[in-house]
């Protein structure tokens, strides 16, 4: 009986085997907003420069390297310009890698997409559901097969989503991509998601949950530490679905909750969590900085600019995560800063400063120039003694002589800044007038024009348009004389959107005010949900009464985090303060923790520069404590803190940093010597030691001439007296 049953497994095996299908994946070249305008006005967003490359070749590269093998680009917005890029790239003519263009002027929506590639028949197994600005390094192996392994299971398990942690800002509600922030339910033993939300009542910390989640789930998680990587694993049921309800246009907001509120379909959506590897989607001007960061930084490794597509890239890494192409032409005068981008043919005058910003290609800099965090496209040419913080600026743009971009500021395409104006903060500007109530994105944003001046002719007539800009060019515009282009108003609410949405740093004093928000809030008679915690729903058990209890680790890493940013961003100590201030508040933490996480970061920090000697790594730890010395006593106004200090210091000598052992009297001098350590805390630290192990006695007794010193000091003193 046995011998049937294993040539019938072989036979299925094999006939599985016959009846695969390459692995495809629906890329959509549109992300169907108006969040990129008025630079998508002119050109589609998947196309928009990411550290000199468009977007669309890092997702097309990490479909490539994660084994998909066809792919069909949905084009939409722009088309024309997206398939002759696509025609002209290498991508048409890599080997088992097949990339083909649906275009569609009719759709409108992410829904609208799915239902014409239904009606198109190609696809013929489970795909990869990805929009084209996109950025990941992950590995597809595991999320496949446990989507395949819960597909033989269970048919109605049509999707996997890819999430991975991503606190929110405690006062800001939004991610370091500048999402809102996310509230997920998901089955911690099945990883089914059950509520999907990105909005709650905020002011007083409540999310409102349907009794019967609790009532039908043994088990739940709630997390609002999660990201949506907005890479998707699909059945080809998801299709079907899109086709027969119309009413899916988005894809979260509609057909994710529409499945996870249907009880009559009995679909369902599971999550695969990632932790060391990178995705992440840029929605805004706020994701589009962040991750040109963190590309410059090297967490999307491959997809770095020194090792681009293809196996080749003109730009060399140097020291202090710089990066240079060919053929640049920089004054000996000029000073380029760490995690700084050139594009290949830029001139740099005299004495110009840059730093942390990203150079395009053919881009002419003038003398006395000043930028810092700007992502300059190509062929942009800025006069002397300009001035730019944290702006965006696209091709062919003029900045005339003692022009200043103030922090958020978007130029787009052609804009011409008259000499020494002030463009105020996240001003937008672009030659198109601002889009008026009547007209529709269909009309504006997904039409095929590829330039301005089409557009302007779409509108107004060849002669008009003509005329539109020589007036602009020739007279003193709202940009300064000889600016060209128009300023567009505030969006309606004020400036919430805009610095929300920035590539500028969030303003300390937005920052300052939501945080009183948030202290408000807590007199609500209430609890602040934690990052994660688990629901269990039995009938021994009190829901109201759940611990949640908080992850001391989760805390350090997240100041750390704050404090490199300090570092390498050149962000305001006073604002790295209240960032700290508001992760205390969300993790329950006093001022000792904070301290003790932060003098953490700093020994790590000083420990990573690179040092020949012991005495260059008391050097590091010397000029770390100088510059920063104010960010660590903010948090060491009582006795208590600095001893914290001093046991965080024991503890990184004994365990994680053990470097630093035979070091620990010099530098505990050395924080004395610099008040960030008092007396009275030393000779505390000596006191409480006075009971303990002698396996707990080796830095006391290291230091003994250290405190003795100290004791003996006050008395010398009174003699000289």
């Amino acid at each position: 009986m046995g011998a049937p049953k294993k040539s019938g497994v072989k036979v299925s095996e094999e006939a599985e085997e016959l009846a695969r299908v390459p692995l495809q994946a629906i890329l959509l070249a549109d992300s169907f907003t108006t969040k990129f305008r008025p630079i998508t006005l002119e050109r589609p967003k998947v196309l928009l420069p990411l550290v000199n490359v468009p977007m669309i070749d890092y997702t097309l590269a990490w479909l490539e390297s994660a084994g998909v093998e066809e792919v069909f680009v949905f084009c939409c917005a722009h088309s024309k310009q997206v398939t002759s890029y696509l025609k002209k790239s290498e991508w048409l003519s890599q080997p088992n890698f097949t990339v083909s263009m649906i275009e569609s002027h009719h759709s409108i929506s992410a829904g609208d997409a799915l239902r014409v590639i239904y009606e198109r028949n190609v696809i013929n197994g489970d795909f990869v559901l990805i929009s084209g600005d996109t950025v990941s390094n992950m590995s597809l192996t595991q999320a496949l097969q446990e989507h395949k392994e819960r597909r033989k299971k269970d048919n109605d398990a049509i999707m996997t989503m890819v999430i991975k942690r991503s606190k929110p800002h405690p006062a800001t509600h939004q991610t370091r991509l500048g999402t809102d922030e996310l509230f997920m339910s998901i089955d911690p033993n099945t990883k089914q998601l059950l509520y999907y939300e990105e909005k709650a009542d905020y002011a007083k910390g409540i999310l409102h949950l349907d009794k019967s989640l609790l009532l039908d789930n043994p088990s739940i998680s709630l997390h609002h530490d999660k990201q949506d990587c907005y890479i998707d694993i699909c059945s080809p049921e998801v299709l079907t679905l899109f086709t027969d309800n119309f009413d899916y246009q988005h894809l979260r907001r509609h057909f994710v909750k529409g499945l996870l509120v249907d009880d009559i379909m009995g679909y369902k959506i599971f999550t695969h969590e990632i932790h060391s590897s990178y995705a992440a989607r840029i929605d805004n001007f706020s994701s589009y900085g962040t991750v040109s960061k963190d590309i410059i930084h090297r967490w999307t490794y491959p997809l770095v600019p020194d090792v681009m597509f293809f196996g080749k890239s003109g730009t060399k890494l140097e020291r202090q995560g710089m990066y240079r192409a060919s053929e640049i032409s920089q004054s000996h005068s000029a000073v380029v800063g760490p995690f700084t981008v050139l594009g290949s043919g830029t001139k740099i005058g005299d004495n110009s400063k840059i730093s942390n910003s990203v150079i395009g290609q053919g881009c002419t800099i003038g003398s006395n120039v000043q930028i810092e965090g700007c992502y300059i496209w190509d062929n942009v040419t800025i006069e002397d003694d300009c001035e730019l913080r944290h702006a965006i600026v696209c091709d062919g743009v003029t900045i005339k002589s003692g022009a200043v971009l103030e922090p958020g500021v978007v130029l787009s395409f052609k804009v011409v800044i008259g000499p020494e104006f002030v463009v105020p903060s996240y001003s937008k500007v672009s030659l198109f007038q601002q889009p008026i109530e009547e007209d529709s994105d269909e009309e504006l944003e997904y039409a095929d024009s590829t330039s301005a001046m089409n557009s302007l002719m779409d509108k107004y007539g060849a002669e008009a348009a003509s005329q539109v800009l020589e007036t602009q060019s020739s007279s003193a515009s709202e940009l300064g004389v000889g600016g060209a282009g128009y300023v567009w108003s505030k969006c309606d609410g004020g400036n919430e959107e805009e610095w929300r949405h920035s590539v500028a740093p969030i303003p300390a004093d937005k920052i300052a005010e939501a945080m009183e928000i948030l202290e408000d809030g807590l007199d609500y008679d209430g609890s602040i949900l934690p990052p994660s915690g688990e629901l269990k729903s039995d009938n021994d058990s009190d829901i109201d009464d759940i611990e949640n209890p908080r992850d001391d680790s989760c805390f350090g890493k997240e100041v750390e985090a704050t404090f490199l940013r300090l570092v390498h961003e050149n962000i305001q100590e006073d604002h790295v303060i209240l960032e700290v201030n508001s992760l205390k508040l969300s993790y329950n933490k006093s001022a000792a923790d904070c301290a003790g996480a932060i003098f953490h970061a700093m020994m790590k920090y000083a420990l990573e520069i690179p040092h020949s000697s012991a005495g260059s790594l008391v050097q590091n730890v010397d000029s770390i404590l100088t510059t920063w010395r104010k960010l660590l006593t903010s948090y060491l106004a009582e006795i208590d803190e600095q001893i914290e200090v001093i046991l965080k210091f024991e503890e990184m000598c004994l365990e994680s940093a053990k470097e630093y052992a035979p070091l620990f009297t010099k530098i505990l001098s050395i924080m004395y010597d610099k008040d960030i350590i008092g007396e009275e805390a030393v000779l505390s630290w000596e006191d409480e030691k006075r009971e303990a192990d002698e396996a707990d006695k080796v830095f006391v007794k290291q230091a003994q001439t250290f405190i003795q010193w100290l004791r003996e000091a006050p008395e010398e003193d009174d003699d000289e007296e």
